[in-house]
């Protein structure tokens, strides 16, 4: 019986881990009740495991009977404040939280594949360390991870991750060497002028003007400073100021993101940020204020881990749309364990339209094809078992 077949049959065990962990959604370093059901299932199924790394995270490990590398497979658990509107049946239960990005998904795929492991003990080579990391949503969830220890006793030759990914069907699946999603950057701007009557706007300094001007100048960064051939966004998602109709205000705020792949452009980017919003705002009489904190860094896939994922998936799943071409602005803070270990984030598509199963990420009404997960499991299950880190670690 091969994996997938396993994992089928351990499908209405995913789904009820997948349901449960929805209706019950945990913000990032609050997923209390989400780590309690994951260490009890890894404990009843023999791993050894670690409880509160970061907060709420938690480490399933398991040795397999033959020597080989480490294998860190990670899997993120925190929901989003979003309210939900998807009207399913094992919808969110606590008002405006909802598991908005598929990590419950990713929880459902990770407990799977310690079932599918424990199964076949005797086939691994080396050890298994399954991560079920808490705030992956901007709250650094990674980096508290990795400061409580996950990249050592013992050290991992590779890691993987997985992403349900509703731009694209079920039976679609990116495994890509290189740069796959990208680095990001929450800036914070503060235009200050002087405030004033709306109806003498001469005896003021208008900030509203100002930061206008500033919102058009720095879209033009990214097109008419980085080349066509690269990649770069910058967003202003947030704008506030004011807080009545006939009084120019004293300041504005504005909130954003910077999102690019490579360095170099991420260096002119930043550069050419200030540069705009300062002298912009000096022409208009203002002073700007910027706080710039880094996010995560560009998610990049070792080309040596990924080949051999891809190979994987041509034999695993060989009916699978196989794309070894893709980058989405998205970020993602598995990028730091990449950087820090070789290794393969995959995407695995999940809408399904006709069931209408197809809103984005973070959208009120995102839910996914149920579908997507066996097959996840079992790509991840086989690489393990099929000693996909033995040449890496030969090298």
């Amino acid at each position: 019986m091969s994996l997938y077949q396993e994992a089928l049959d351990l499908f209405d065990l995913t789904v009820d881990f997948r349901r449960d962990f929805h209706r019950h959604p945990e913000l990032g370093f609050n997923e209390v009740r989400t780590s309690r059901i994951v260490a009890d299932e890894l404990s009843r199924l023999g791993y050894e495991v670690q409880t509160g790394l970061a907060k709420t995270g938690v480490v399933g490990l398991i040795q397999g009977e033959q020597p080989g590398p480490v294998a860190l497979l990670r899997f993120d658990m925190d929901a989003l404040p979003v309210q939900e509107d998807t009207g399913a049946e094992y919808a969110s239960e606590t008002p405006g939280l909802m598991h908005a990005c598929g990590h419950d998904g990713h929880v459902a795929i990770g407990l799977t594949v310690a079932n599918l492991l424990m199964r076949h003990r005797e086939a691994i080579k080396g050890t298994v360390k399954l991560v079920f990391q808490p705030a992956e949503e901007g709250m650094g969830g990674a980096a508290k991870m990795i400061e409580a220890g996950i990249l050592k006793d013992p050290a991992p030759d590779f890691a993987l991750g997985v992403h349900v990914w509703n731009e694209r069907p079920v039976g679609w699946v990116c495994a890509v060497p290189g740069p796959v999603m990208a680095g990001a950057e929450i800036f914070k701007i503060k235009i200050t002028g002087r405030g004033g009557h709306g109806a003498v706007p001469h005896q003021a300094v208008d900030p509203v003007a100002a930061s206008a001007q500033i919102i058009t100048a720095l879209q033009t960064i990214v097109s008419r400073n980085v080349s066509p051939l690269q990649s770069g966004v910058v967003s202003i998602t947030q704008i506030h100021g004011g807080e009545t109709f006939n009084v120019i205000p004293q300041a504005v705020e504005m909130a954003g993101t910077i999102r690019t792949f490579e360095p170099e452009v991420r260096k002119l980017v930043l550069e050419r940020f200030n540069q705009v919003v300062q002298g912009v705002a000096e022409a208009m009489g203002c002073q700007a204020e910027i706080t710039m904190q880094d996010l995560t860094p560009a998610t990049i896939n070792d080309r040596w881990v990924t080949e051999r994922m891809q190979e994987r998936i041509r034999k695993d799943w060989p009916e699978a749309e196989l794309v070894t071409q893709y980058q989405t602005m998205g970020s993602e803070d598995m990028s730091l364990i990449l950087n820090a270990v070789p290794g393969c984030f995959l995407l695995v598509g999940s809408m399904n339209a006709e069931r209408n199963l197809n809103y984005a990420h973070h959208h009120p009404r995102f839910d996914f094809d149920e579908q997507v997960l066996p097959h996840a499991a079992a790509l991840l299950a086989s690489a393990v078992l099929e000693g996909l880190g033995e040449g890496q670690k030969k090298k």
